[in-house]
């Protein structure tokens, strides 16, 4: 089934949310080691890799709004109380939030600082001390609460997959459980 059913998430939501998981790891991995490295030729390296998986996560984060617009969310799991329920909606709409930011921010870091033309190209040239752009402070700011949101949204799925045991992991998968 590609769309969802009122106790479990279809293959193509299924599929935006691990690909999702994946870019957005790497794209959290590379811009801490771009924003750690101290050669310019080495954080140009980084960068190229950043940038086009931020791009990623960007179509990946539209395609999943315009994709819920269509289809129907599964029923909250049975027992669980409203406040985790509306907790785990505010996590939600805060992923998207923060994500949406952090591209903006990106790209105004690019567009200001006009590395564009050297991280894009073959990384010749000098890179600019991006500290030094507005945009680097909230971008910095959503990698650090993106990670918090990771962290929550990943001690969460496993709560209720060891602790109550209630399927909520499985509803997240391919085929039936």
């Amino acid at each position: 089934m590609l769309k969802s059913t009122t106790d479990r998430y279809g293959a193509v939501p299924i599929t935006i949310h691990w690909l999702s998981a994946i870019v957005i790891i790497v794209a959290i991995a590379t811009g801490f080691q771009a924003g750690n490295a101290i050669d310019p030729a080495i954080k140009a390296g980084f960068l190229r890799i950043h940038i086009p998986i931020a791009i990623s996560v960007l179509l990946l984060t539209v395609i999943r709004i315009v994709w819920w617009l269509f289809d129907r969310k599964p029923q909250p799991v049975k027992g669980s109380p409203v406040w985790q329920e509306r907790l785990a909606r505010a996590v939600h709409i805060g992923f998207y939030v923060i994500i949406l930011g952090m591209i903006a921010s990106g790209i105004g870091m690019i567009i200001l600082s006009g590395a564009g033309p050297t991280v894009l190209s073959d990384g010749a040239g000098q890179l600019p001390n991006f500290q030094d752009y507005p945009p680097r402070a909230p971008h910095g700011l959503g990698a650090n609460l993106l990670l918090a949101f990771l962290a929550a949204h990943v001690g969460a799925a496993l709560y209720h997959h060891f602790i109550r045991r209630d399927g909520l992991l499985w509803r997240m998968w391919y085929g039936h459980r």
